[in-house]
């Protein structure tokens, strides 16, 4: 009979194996085939695994976590965000969207990914972060109204960010709204500036943001942000002309045109809680975006190929 010891590796080893880390994958052969975005399939999903309200809604809620080697906050983020959406008779599923090639973290992609897998049953979505734990029961995921966006992390509730235009965080999004945008810019690998750009692309479609009223808690006590700075440094790193490139609109990608393919879809559970891992991997066409990789890998092993 197995030890515990032994027991216990196999499960760490396993949990290990579901991530699907970027040491593993980057060395195992693709095949030509992706998984492609379910459509009927993802009703047996939702009917099957999407976490079960008090009271059902007429709305399904796709809660999007862009993800990459957060598995701590992870394990913290999943069983408390559930029993806060339970309370509100929310009915929703959490799909983990973990990066798992080897160019810098490209968060507004990723959503995209998401979006597409889930566009087919879910009405809305949730951009939600990690690290970023809702504690006031007044905060409601609700389907957002057909001005626009939902920002449940505004500016005078955000522990961090409280400049008005900021829409990070957390932000419903209606379906049909987010097509309407064509989703979010694919340009912004590395730390910071999606939401921004993403703001613009709310405001040039006639759309508006808002945000929860009467919220008697503030900026110290709305939300838990678990990120440790110390431990986990955010790459905020500028190169080739990136500063430049994304100060600007982004005109000439989205929803429309992300690169990408889904490698494996895993069922996990969380403390009783299932959720959905898609391991997701990028290209980059380092003609247009060299920051991909500010090492100049990636650009280089281009122009070998060209």
């Amino acid at each position: 009979m197995a030890n515990i010891s032994t027991i216990n590796w196999l499960f760490v080893c396993g949990i290990l194996f579901c991530l699907g880390g970027i040491a593993v994958l980057s060395f195992m052969p693709l095949s030509s085939d992706c998984i492609c975005p379910l459509k009927n399939p993802l009703i047996r999903l939702s009917e099957e695994h999407a976490t079960k309200p008090i009271a059902r809604s007429p709305h399904k809620l796709a809660v999007l976590v862009p993800f990459r080697d957060r598995f701590e906050e992870l394990l913290q983020f999943v069983p408390h965000l559930t029993q806060f959406l339970r309370r509100q008779g929310i009915e929703h599923h959490i799909f983990v969207l973990n990066q798992v090639d080897r160019y810098r973290f490209n968060r507004a992609s990723l959503i995209n990914v998401g979006f597409h897998f889930t566009s087919e049953v879910y009405d809305y979505i949730a951009m939600h972060d990690v690290d970023l734990l809702p504690l006031n029961d007044d905060l409601l995921y609700e389907y957002p109204s057909s001005l626009g966006p939902l920002h449940i992390a505004g500016p005078k509730l955000h522990p961090k960010y409280h400049y008005d235009n900021f829409v990070g965080g957390i932000l419903l999004v209606r379906r049909e709204h987010f097509q309407q945008m064509n989703g979010m810019s694919n340009q912004y690998w590395g730390w910071g500036l999606e939401d921004d750009e993403f703001f613009v692309r709310i405001r040039d479609a006639g759309l508006q943001v808002t945000r929860p009223q009467n919220i008697k808690t503030g900026i110290n006590n709305t939300f838990s942000h678990i990120h440790n700075r110390h431990h986990r440094k955010r790459d905020t790193q500028k190169c080739f002309n990136q500063k430049e490139m994304t100060r600007k609109r982004d005109h000439s990608t989205g929803l429309n045109n992300v690169d990408y393919k889904i490698l494996k879809v895993h069922d996990m559970m969380i403390d009783s809680v299932q959720i959905t891992i898609l391991n997701i991997l990028f290209e980059c066409d380092v003609n247009k975006t060299p920051w991909c990789d500010c090492s100049g890998t990636a650009a280089a092993a281009s122009v070998v190929q060209t």
